[in-house]
């Protein structure tokens, strides 16, 4: 058995869906149907059932599923042993990324990192803190960038930032016209649009409980650039990290900061040991800490 298979058979077990998956994995369905197979075949057991619902495991898949996730871990600790023997770092590197890490740090890391390890492939994976968390300690993800805290006592944490939830509101807004913080208490009868399971989202929602309201939601997105071009075009106003607004005169909505006591997000570096992690991981890791230095804790 590949690698290959092992990645797929982890990543539809943490998915649930072949095609949620393939696009995580960046390969057509059919593609990883056969890596799929081809593992089942090795094993000579059927691992996966697909059902309306999605794809479940079967029993011999539970088994299994913690033996992949430790094989995947050995091959990674073997790859990182002989590594460090080469003495460059090269092959893949999978980073997990939160929305808003994707769209404002992302470009810049990658901008660096690329063209200084020219032998090192990275992916990232862009989705929120609890699938990136399972990702890590699944052996799906090398490293990830998600907000705290995290469950799992078996990952390692590395702080990179803490900053304050600000406002962003369509340009000229009267929010941005009362020249002072507000508070979430004065926003419950807004109109809003958000990402799931944002911390944002989860402060927004608390205020309006705390009032007896529910929120007014114009609509979802799971994009952080979809969602500043939501409050540009006025269908309401969103409660984003200011890692997003840094740029907001560029991309076209006003920031209005919030009150003292208002919610901040944690921002962390998550792996699974410094042991676990070949070359690769261990230079963009290092990368990473440098590129939140430049452009964010500053």
């Amino acid at each position: 058995m590949t690698s290959e298979q092992l990645r797929a058979f982890l990543q539809v077990a943490r998915e649930g869906r072949v095609s949620t998956a393939a696009r995580g994995l960046g390969l057509s369905q059919s593609g990883l149907s056969r890596q799929l197979q081809a593992l089942e075949a090795e094993v000579g057991a059927r691992l996966l059932v697909r059902t309306p619902s999605g794809a479940v495991l079967t029993d011999a898949g539970e088994r299994f599923l913690p033996h992949a996730t430790r094989a995947l871990e050995a091959m990674a600790s073997g790859r990182a042993e002989l590594e460090r023997l080469a003495g460059t770092p090269r092959g893949p590197v999978v980073l997990g990324v939160l929305p808003t890490v994707g769209a404002f740090l992302a470009p810049d890391l990658m901008a660096a990192f690329v063209p200084a390890h020219p032998e090192v492939r990275p992916r990232l994976v862009q989705d929120h803190a609890p699938v990136l968390e399972e990702g890590v300690a699944r052996g799906t993800l090398d490293l990830a960038i998600l907000t705290l805290p995290v469950r799992r006592v078996d990952l390692v944490t590395q702080l990179l930032w803490d900053e304050p939830l600000v406002l962003a509101v369509p340009r000229g807004h009267r929010l941005t016209r009362l020249g002072r913080p507000v508070a979430l208490q004065e926003l419950t009868e807004e109109t809003w649009v958000r990402i799931p399971n944002m911390v944002g989202t989860r402060a927004v929602e608390a205020a309006c409980e705390a009032r007896g309201v529910t929120p007014k939601v114009a609509l979802e997105t799971d994009t952080a650039e979809a969602l500043g071009r939501m409050v540009e075009r006025g269908l309401g106003l969103a409660l984003v990290p200011r890692l997003m607004a840094k740029d907001a005169p560029a991309h076209g909505f006003d920031v209005v900061a919030l009150a003292r006591g208002s919610p901040r997000r944690q921002v962390a570096l998550v792996h699974r040991g410094q042991g676990s992690l070949t070359a690769a991981a261990r230079v963009l890791k290092d990368a990473i800490t440098d590129s939140v230095k430049q452009h964010v804790a500053r």
